[in-house]
């Protein structure tokens, strides 16, 4: 085997990949200042001192929310590409896969709007 240019660089490439993660985490390491104790314990509250018990809990709504939000997102994300290659299709295929994905994106709508997640409660109880 020949060593040349194309293996030098691959070898630089994978130094430089492992490098490239370790270095920050030693250095944060090394020249991180050292506290302890304090209001370094406290919460942070955006710079305002907490008030009262500044670890609550969240609501179950709000993680809800979150993970539909997600949920669809990614559904919208999929429908980008279907749209810039639907053009160039042949036939009826393509449309007939997005309605069937529309469909079932349809349905989990309806099944959680039946669940009532959609529904805010008018009062958040603080545990």
């Amino acid at each position: 085997m020949v060593f040349d240019t194309l293996h030098l660089a691959i070898i630089l490439f994978l130094v430089v990949g492992f490098i490239f993660p370790i270095a920050p985490i030693i250095l944060g390491l090394v020249l991180a200042p050292r506290t302890s104790g304090g209001a370094f314990l406290a919460p942070y509250e955006c710079g305002m001192p907490p008030h009262g018990r500044a670890w609550g809990r969240f609501g179950m709504n709000y993680y809800v929310y979150a993970f539909i939000f997600i949920a669809f997102d990614v559904d919208v994300l999929y429908l980008f590409p279907i749209s810039v290659f639907y053009k160039d299709s042949l036939g009826w295929l393509p449309f007939i896969e997005l309605s069937y994905f529309l469909f079932f994106v349809l349905l989990a709508i309806l099944y959680f709007k039946a669940k009532g997640v959609f529904e805010w409660p008018r009062r958040i109880q603080v545990r």
